[in-house]
Formats: C-alpha cells, sequence, structure tokens
C-alpha cells in the first residue's frame, strides 16, 4: 500500500519531548524572525516584476497574495500548535497523510528553499551593482565601479554570468559549513534595519504621490501577465513566513506564541508591502514596457532588457519595471539620490541574511529526511571540526550557485513558488483530515470557520499554480517526477518507518534507530510495511 506509513503524532511528540531542543524563543522573537524571514528580495526587487505585470494594479497582486498566505497560515497555525516540533510541512505530512506525500513535500520544499535563495542572491546582486556605482558617495576615496553587464546578469538578460550572486551563494554557503548561524539579536538588528529602510521610503514617497500615476490601473487586465500573474510571482514576498513553524520545538509555550508569530508577521508585512506599494507607483508611475508594436513584454526576457535599454540610452528616465533596484530607483527619480543610496545599502547589507536563512533551511530539510532514513544518511555527517552538516551543506550550495549564475530573479521566484504552493495546499489538506481521522486531539489553536478557510488556502494555491507561467509549472512536475524516481528507487526501501523503526533522537543525527516501541493510548496501533 502506497498511503500507510503514517508517523503516529504520539511518536513525533514523545520524540520531541524525549530530545526537543531548547525552548527559549517568545512570540515577539518569533514574530521578528517571520518578518526576517519574509521581507527580503520580494520587495526590495520584486515590485519591478509586479509592475511589468499588473502596472499600478499590482497593489491588488499583494492583497491577494497575501490573503492566500493568511489562510494558509491559520491551517500552518493549527497543525503548530498541536505538534511543536521542527520538519514544518514535511512533518505533518507525514503525520497525516504518509510517507508518499511526506516525501514530495520535503521534494517540493527544495524548490522554497534552494531556488528561493538562488532568488534572493540575484536580487541581491541587483542592489551591489547600484551600490558599487554609487560607493564615491559613501566613500569618497573609492572611485565609483560600473560592472560590467556581461558579469552583472544571466544569459536571458543579455549578459553571460551573474558574478555578484555566483559570489555571495558560495560566502553563505562557507559560512554555513564553518559554523556562522544567526542568532535572535543578530536577526533582531536586521529586521530593524529593512523595517527603518521601508519606513523611510514610505515616508518619502507617499508625500509626493500623484493620482494621475494610478491611471490605468490595470492596463494587462486579470490575466497570466496581469493581476493574478502578478500575484503569483509576487507571492515570493510572502515566502518565509513558514520559517516560524519550523522554531516551534525552540519556542517557549508553542501553543500560544507560534500562531502569534504566525499570523503576526504576517500582518506586518502585508501593511508595508501595500503602503511600499502605494508609494513606488504614486511617485514614478508603474505602467508596463511595451515593445515597439505596443505587445506586452515578459518579465526577465531579452526583449524587455533590449527595449528598457534603448529607453534609457534615449534619456527617459529608467521605468520602474526595468530597474533591478526598485525601491532605491524611486528614491532617486523623486530626487532623494543620497537616501536612494542608503535604501540599496540596506538591501546590501539585509539580504545576503535571507539567503543564509533559506539555505539553512533547505538543509534543515534534507538533514530532517536523511534522519528518517529517506536520504543517505551521508547527507546528515557532522565535520568533525566545524561540527556543521557540511556535506548537505555543500550540496546545497551548489544547487543554489549555479541557478543564482545564469537565471533571472523572477524565473527564479517563479519556480520557487511552485514548489511552495504545493507544501501550503498540503498543510490545508493535513488540517482538514486531522479534523475528520483525529478530532478528539487537544488543538490549542483550532483554525476559525476551518470548513472555509482551509478550502479557501487549497483552491487559492491552486488558482495561483495555475496563473504561474507554463514553465514553472512544468518545473513542479518534472521536479516531482525526479522526487518519485529517487523515493522509489532509492528511499522506500531504506526509510525508517518502512522498517519498523522509528527516530528518538533530535540532536544527534548518527544515533541508530530505535525499534517502534508500543504506545499506549496512541492513535494509530502501528506500523507496517508496505
Amino acid at each position: 500500500m502506497l498511503f500507510d506509513r503514517v508517523k503516529s503524532l504520539d511518536a513525533i511528540l514523545a520524540t520531541a519531548e524525549k530530545k526537543g531542543l531548547h525552548r527559549s524563543l517568545g512570540a515577539f522573537q518569533l514574530t521578528m524572525l517571520g518578518v526576517g524571514a519574509v521581507i527580503g528580495t520580494g520587495i526590495f526587487v520584486l515590485t519591478s516584476e509586479a509592475a511589468q505585470k499588473a502596472g499600478p494594479g499590482m497593489m491588488l497582486s499583494f492583497m491577494i497574495a497575501g490573503f492566500v498566505c493568511a489562510v494558509a497560515a491559520l491551517c500552518y497555525s493549527e497543525l503548530a500548535s498541536m505538534v511543536p516540533v521542527s520538519g514544518s510541512a514535511y512533518t505533518y505530512t507525514y503525520a497525516v497523510m504518509g510517507e508518499l506525500m511526506a516525501w514530495m513535500v520535503g521534494w517540493a520544499l527544495v524548490l522554497e528553499y534552494a531556488v528561493g535563495a538562488s532568488a534572493v542572491a540575484v536580487g541581491w546582486s541587483g542592489y551591489f551593482v547600484g551600490f558599487m556605482a554609487h560607493i564615491n558617495d559613501f566613500l569618497p576615496f573609492i572611485p565609483n565601479i560600473v560592472i560590467s553587464k556581461e558579469f552583472a546578469v544571466g544569459p536571458s538578460q543579455g549578459g553571460l554570468i551573474n558574478l555578484p550572486a555566483v559570489t555571495i551563494s558560495i560566502l553563505v554557503t562557507l559560512l554555513l559549513i564553518l559554523g556562522t548561524t544567526e542568532s535572535a539579536r543578530v536577526n533582531a538588528v536586521l529586521v530593524l534595519i529593512k523595517i527603518t529602510a521601508l519606513t523611510l521610503f514610505i515616508a518619502l514617497t507617499v508625500p509626493v504621490m500623484k493620482g494621475a500615476e494610478f491611471h490605468p490601473f490595470l492596463p494587462n487586465g486579470w490575466g497570466t501577465i496581469g493581476v493574478v500573474g502578478a500575484a503569483s510571482s509576487i507571492f515570493f514576498a510572502y515566502v518565509g513566513f513558514d520559517a516560524v513553524s519550523t522554531a516551534a520545538e525552540e519556542t517557549k509555550n508553542p501553543q500560544r506564541n507560534v500562531p502569534i508569530g504566525l499570523i503576526g508577521s504576517l500582518l506586518i508585512c502585508t501593511v508595508f508591502y501595500l503602503l511600499v506599494a502605494a508609494g513606488a507607483i504614486g511617485a514614478i508611475g508603474a505602467q508596463p514596457v511595451a515593445g515597439l508594436g505596443g505587445e506586452v513584454l515578459s518579465p526577465g526576457s531579452r526583449e524587455l532588457a533590449a527595449r528598457c535599454a534603448a529607453i534609457v540610452a534615449s534619456g527617459v528616465n529608467e521605468p520602474l519595471a526595468c530597474s533591478h533596484e526598485a525601491l532605491a530607483h524611486v528614491l532617486r527619480s523623486v530626487g532623494w539620490t543620497k537616501i536612494g543610496n542608503l535604501m540599496g545599502v540596506a538591501a546590501f547589507l539585509a539580504l545576503p541574511s535571507v539567503v543564509l536563512m533559506m539555505m539553512f533551511g533547505q538543509t534543515r530539510v534534507f538533514f530532517v529526511m536523511a534522519r528518517d532514513g529517506l536520504l543517505p544518511a551521508k547527507l546528515a555527517s557532522v565535520h568533525p571540526r566545524f561540527k556543521t552538516p557540511h556535506v548537505v551543506t555543500a550540496f546545497t550550495g551548489i544547487v543554489v550557485t549555479l541557478a543564482a549564475a545564469f537565471l533571472p530573479v523572477g524565473k527564479l521566484a517563479d519556480y520557487s513558488n511552485s514548489g511552495t504552493l504545493f507544501a501550503f495546499m498540503m498543510v490545508a489538506i493535513a488540517v482538514l483530515v486531522l479534523r475528520r481521522t483525529d478530532p478528539g486531539r487537544h488543538r490549542p489553536f483550532r483554525t476559525p470557520a476551518i470548513m472555509v478557510v482551509a478550502p479557501l488556502a487549497i483552491i487559492g494555491c491552486i488558482g495561483l499554480y495555475l496563473f504561474l507561467p507554463f514553465l514553472a509549472q512544468m518545473v513542479l512536475f518534472g521536479w516531482g517526477a525526479i522526487g518519485l524516481a529517487i523515493y522509489f528507487g532509492y528511499s522506500r526501501s531504506r526509510s525508517h518507518v518502512g522498517r519498523g523503526l522509528v527516530e528518538t533522537h533530535e540532536l544527534d543525527p548518527d544515533a541508530p534507530p530505535q525499534p517502534v516501541p508500543p504506545m499506549p493510548g496512541a492513535h494509530t496501533p502501528g506500523i507496517k510495511d508496505a
């Protein structure tokens, strides 16, 4: 049977109680963790992508994407309060729908974390190039440095390789191998930098907003190149709030604090996003760039890059849809040149922390899957000197670096979104299934109006997926096919659950798995091999 390998909630909770992580995080720290994970490339860079697709209508795009994330966050909150352990969507799916679907969710999370890290690296590259071009404003003894386009963007945008993105990916990989991690204090400082930068942007652009810049409001309508298509891409701006649930095992009173962290961080980010979008649109306009024949040009395409270059060469101010450092460009365009440069510095300093968070999240997913026997144990091996999972970190770094070197940020974000939407949908399904199969289990947080909220999350995830570019949709199927081949060719026969073994270790990945003990009162009486 394909779906009978279920890891019971009782066993998962027993493992967490036996060797759980130290609980030290409160509601405020979790909220800041969520804000720090969410605010990154999405708002600092993908504003340009949204402008090219939806124009001023991108404000609706932010609202649509935020709504889908909100209903998904409510579902996450119920599961995270019931099962406050590490593993997030992968763990929840393992407990509800079994090993095969858990594997597919864990495999899809590679798209969210690894490909997402590549997208952030490319987004950081744009701000780095802008920073170097204005470095004389901050360090007068250093002349401005213009980085050649051939080494600043990938082939689809007329370059050869994105060297800054490659550099930051390699540096973050080395830092993770050496053992550098983010403390709550460092994360709070970086969050403060981001929030201060966005607050300053809002304060300077809202007063100069012009109503005329909002017309036409829906230049491309509602389709794939339109408001909903932009929502599918801008969804990446919200990705990361689920990182709060991965910290559930390190949270004090997780039944109360995890839902606060999930929903609180999402609300804060949504308010910021709407105000930032309004300021950008009203200050310089956000109409899409059309081809010479009036045709709609696809974001990240060579045609759009060529058209943008021609517009700038003619002496016209660069449109928002063309900028690789959207928020800094807006401030420079309205006369706040030095503060615009500071906006670039804020992104320059803050975005690498998001790359670090996503790559760390990816290694964590692989780490847990290897601990369950679904991936080679070698991936969970720890460096004898640095005490870090160096093998899986190096592998993740290679994947991230290659993707960042050659692909544009918009396409990477779309690929990442396809995996994230699948994982979010599975969480919403898991909530519905558990309400039916295990109605008596204690739920410290209950998703309100579950028969409305969970279906809305499922429909919203499917809807946004269907409005992703066709290639991004196919990436999920192609990636899933590779995952299935690995699962049936390797993982299924080596699964600890399938072999009647259960992990009782959390901190020592090299400890041997133990036979499944009898679980008094367990809701799942036993595990049978398929």
